[in-house]
């Protein structure tokens, strides 16, 4: 996926699938439907994509991915930034995601990013895998 980002369903499946295990990665058909919902957001980057959705007061960011040769130079921090900047545009009050216990990484950017850790769900993802709960207050900026 270098050098071009992905925009349509068979785009951002092939790049998630590049990302993701666990959670395990979604097919085209499901981005397809997710990107024909009300309230999608979709922003990309070069080498990555954030999905999300604002409904009401509420937003949620779906997933984020980048090409694994492409991390830790700020794309993703870059695409958080934007949605919650949406958000707040949207009138958001609050956002909310879920990420994998042990995904580190992640867990370290949605921190850095402003993120604060409010629930777990115990076994969400396959093999046996937590999911932290995360929210953004949208009162100050990534």
């Amino acid at each position: 996926m270098s050098g071009g980002s992905a925009t349509g369903p068979k785009q951002l499946a092939a790049l998630h699938g590049r990302c993701f295990v666990t959670p395990r990665p979604w097919t085209a058909t499901e981005f397809e439907g997710l990107l024909s919902a009300p309230g999608c957001v979709l922003l990309t980057a070069a080498d990555g994509f954030l999905l999300g959705r604002i409904a009401g007061g509420e937003a949620e960011l779906l997933t984020l991915a980048v090409a694994p040769e492409a991390r830790r130079a700020g794309q993703g921090r870059a695409l958080v930034g934007r949605f919650l900047e949406q958000c707040q545009a949207q009138g958001a009050e609050a956002a909310f995601l879920e990420v994998a216990s042990d995904n580190a990484a992640a867990l370290a950017l949605y921190r850095r990013t402003g993120w604060e850790a409010v629930g777990r769900r115990p076994r969400y993802y396959a093999p046996g895998i937590d999911a932290v709960v995360m929210r953004h207050g949208l009162g100050r900026a990534a």
